[in-house]
């Protein structure tokens, strides 16, 4: 008898209106139609900023209303603790799985035990960076990785930690990147299994004031944190910017 390969899969999700809710649904839909369920089981999880959705459940899944502030790396940790499987994919809710995507990078892993980390392909991304659809297995971290969805053995958590909670949307992806060169962990490109990434379609419906807080800040605690900047000089840079923000200039 085949067991499956057990995946957890975190869903970051904001449904505050009719189109971005059927977004997370499309997202879920593909998901569960990409493999054949006797040889790859999902658990889902979506967590839901839209804290007036609450009790809604999407489809196929277990739907969270985290009470704490929305912020990208910390609903992943969320999700990260929720969860118990040796895989996880850590994802956007703006989503396309194509057939065969998981089972495409748990046969990459078994070949080569050594990857840790993995990267699917995305048609609009990779291709436009130069990357051959049906190319190698590629190795590498910037300009590889992409940081809306990322499938990795959980046991890497055992030595990166969980995420940099600092990082509530921009930079986190370089942040991870600069973890896995730190501590030599492997990431692949893995050409064969596409996932398509269909945009920004959560931040663009985000008010401007909303959308540099996320962007900006972030962008100041990167610096400090990988380009040797001084604390004194991130914290300033942080307060000035949310007096900017407060006083609306």
């Amino acid at each position: 008898m085949i067991v499956p390969a057990k995946i957890d899969i975190i869903i970051l999700s904001y449904a505050k209106d009719h189109n971005l809710k059927a977004l997370t649904t499309q997202t879920v839909k593909t998901l569960l139609e990409s493999e054949n369920p006797d040889e790859v089981e999902f658990n889902v999880l979506v967590i839901e900023s839209n804290k007036a959705l609450q009790p809604y459940q999407f489809a196929n899944t277990t739907t969270i209303y985290p009470s704490e502030e929305f912020g990208f790396n910390r609903y992943l940790n969320i999700g990260i603790k929720h969860t118990s499987n040796p895989y996880i994919c850590l994802c956007n809710n703006d989503l396309i799985f194509h057939e065969g995507w998981a089972t495409e990078i748990l046969k990459a892993m078994a070949t080569d035990p050594d990857i840790v980390s993995a990267t699917p392909f995305c048609p609009n991304f990779h291709k436009g960076a130069g990357f051959d659809a049906s190319g190698p297995v590629t190795e590498g971290y910037f300009g590889t990785f992409v940081g809306w969805c990322f499938f990795v053995k959980r046991k890497i958590f055992n030595t990166i930690g969980l995420l940099d909670e600092r990082f509530n949307f921009w930079y986190a992806d370089a942040d991870y990147c600069h973890l896995l060169e730190k501590h030599h962990i492997k990431n692949c490109l893995i050409p064969s299994s596409k996932v398509t990434h269909l945009g920004s379609e959560s931040l663009k419906t985000t008010a401007e004031k909303e959308q540099q807080r996320l962007t900006q800040l972030p962008r100041f605690y990167y610096s400090y944190k990988w380009q040797h900047h001084s604390w004194l000089k991130y914290k300033i840079q942080s307060a000035l910017f949310k007096l900017k923000l407060l006083i609306g200039l």
